[in-house]
């Protein structure tokens, strides 16, 4: 009589991944990626692919234009040596369809998956290593305010327009007062305590606001206080972006 042993090895990857996701002001994000190679030997990266969720779309920031054509920024090079690393960029675009469900979402977010496709040698068919993405939402609390408009560039005491929108990530109606308040650098123009409306949950409404600068360089917009007249609460939004404020001689010249 005669008994079979069966063995299980572990089969190990040869990259150790990092990721990490940056938010942006409109809800779009960016995702850096770093790749190393922990194993004893090189490695050959036959392909880095991200599968964005539905609710974005896929950008790759890594290459460079030269000469009206696109090179990727590791140049030809293929392969990883022993502990050598590499990094990606991706920019992932929020769906206009889903741009009011974004701010509702909260907990632990599903964000697709990055497939790597690598071989030791060049003869041997492709090994794959999928890494399941996730992000925590960012906690905006009961609501939601960021702008959809603001320019780049200003002229000093000059007014300008930006446009804001509200989003009521709660399970209720809203009813919505908006102040603003005055700065060292910043001055509101316009009636302040206007009735902004009712606004029911998931939804999101906008909103112009006028306002010009005191202060020439870099400054930033602060001063907005929406109150929930249900609850009688106030929000406080401050830093909701920066600004550069130029001189009006400066304009003139150009």
């Amino acid at each position: 009589m005669f008994f079979s042993k069966l063995c299980l090895f572990p089969f190990l990857h040869p990259f150790e991944v990092k990721t990490k996701f940056y938010n942006s002001e409109m809800s779009d994000l960016f995702l850096e990626v770093q790749i190393q190679n922990i194993s004893s030997s090189t490695v050959f990266i036959q392909k880095v692919l991200l599968k964005p969720p539905e609710m974005y779309t896929r950008e790759e920031l890594n290459t460079v234009n030269q000469a009206g054509e696109d090179k990727c920024t590791f140049g030809t090079r293929t392969f990883l040596q022993s502990m050598e690393g590499r990094q990606y960029l991706y920019y992932l675009e929020l769906k206009q369809e889903f741009s009011e469900k974004a701010g509702t979402i909260r907990g632990l977010i599903e964000m697709g998956t990055l497939d790597i496709a690598w071989k030791r040698d060049l003869g041997e068919m492709a090994m794959l290593q999928t890494i399941q993405l996730q992000r925590e939402a960012p906690g905006y609390g009961n609501m939601r305010l960021s702008l959809e408009t603001i320019p780049d560039t200003v002229i000093l005491e000059e007014p300008f327009n930006i446009i804001c929108k509200i989003t009521n990530c709660s399970g209720r109606k809203m009813k919505l007062v908006l102040k603003m308040c005055d700065t060292d650098s910043i001055r509101w123009c316009g009636s302040s305590g206007r009735y902004l409306g009712k606004l029911s949950p998931s939804s999101s409404l906008c909103f112009t606001l006028t306002l010009l600068s005191l202060k020439l360089g870099l400054q930033g917009v602060s001063g907005i206080q929406v109150t929930d007249k249900v609850l009688k609460k106030t929000y406080v939004c401050d830093n909701l972006a920066k600004i550069c404020v130029i001189p009006s001689t400066f304009k003139m010249k150009n």
